[in-house]
């Protein structure tokens, strides 16, 4: 098993930054893949972003590019999201997620899931 917390969630006005954080416990995390998805009222579960294990490779939705990072820091079972240039339509609750591979992770067959953290982005 592997538990997942999220935390960085807020609110921010349009344009302004936000950082959020999902630590993680249990199984190795070095192991896993990690991603980021958001779900706005009333919306599926979205794919934001995923990092492989070591960190060498990313993948972000077309709605993010150029404005989030995802990274992570194996050594303190970390995973980053930078946001930056927030738009009102990044609203949402945002789940961090672990899996085996990648792509697992973008199409949204994570085999954890984290409870989620608020985001506001303001107009």
């Amino acid at each position: 098993q592997v538990q997942l917390v999220e935390s960085g969630g807020g609110l921010v006005q349009a344009g302004g930054s936000l950082k959020l954080s999902c630590a993680a416990s249990g199984r190795t995390f070095s192991n896993y893949a990690m991603g980021w998805f958001r779900q706005a009222p009333g919306n599926k579960r979205d794919f934001v972003a995923a990092i492989t294990w070591g960190g060498s490779s990313t993948y972000y939705a077309d709605s993010v590019k150029g404005r989030f990072t995802i990274s992570r820091d194996n050594a303190k079972n970390t995973v980053l999201l930078q946001m930056n240039s927030l738009k009102p339509e990044d609203t949402g609750v945002y789940y961090c997620a672990a899996s085996d591979t990648l792509p697992r992770i973008v199409v949204g067959l994570s085999n954890y899931w984290g409870q989620g953290t608020q985001v506001t982005v303001s107009s």
